[in-house]
């Protein structure tokens, strides 16, 4: 069993950044792969980034390449998603899940285990 916490979330103006994080308890946590997806008012969960277990392998969405980092700390039982160049259509409630299948890119929100309850961003102009 992972129980996850997302927090870091808030309000920030356009091209500013935020630091969401992660924090899983269990002590399995180190073999689970983690996904961060995000839901905005009257649309469906969308897939931002993944990192494997190890930490050695990342994948993001197209839309956040090149602004969103995700990085893990194991020792910590922490994921955390680094968010850089906010937009107005970041906005979302974002959640960070967990799978422990051995495939390195999972996108399939329906193919993770354990939930966040969400974190709030909201970018404003």
């Amino acid at each position: 069993q992972v129980h996850l916490v997302e927090s870091g979330g808030g309000l920030v103006q356009a091209g500013g950044s935020l630091r969401l994080s992660c924090a899983a308890s269990g002590r399995t946590f180190a073999s689970y792969n983690v996904g961060w997806f995000r839901q905005a008012p009257g649309k469906e969960r969308e897939f931002v980034a993944r990192i494997t277990w190890s930490g050695t392998a990342t994948f993001y969405v197209d839309s956040v390449k090149g602004r969103f980092t995700i990085s893990r700390d194991n020792a910590k039982n922490t994921v955390y998603l680094q968010m850089n160049s906010l937009q107005l259509e970041d906005t979302a409630v974002y959640y960070c899940a967990a799978e422990a299948s051995s495939r390195v890119i999972v996108t399939d929100a329906r193919r993770y285990d354990y939930w966040g309850q969400g974190t709030q961003v909201a970018v404003s102009s």
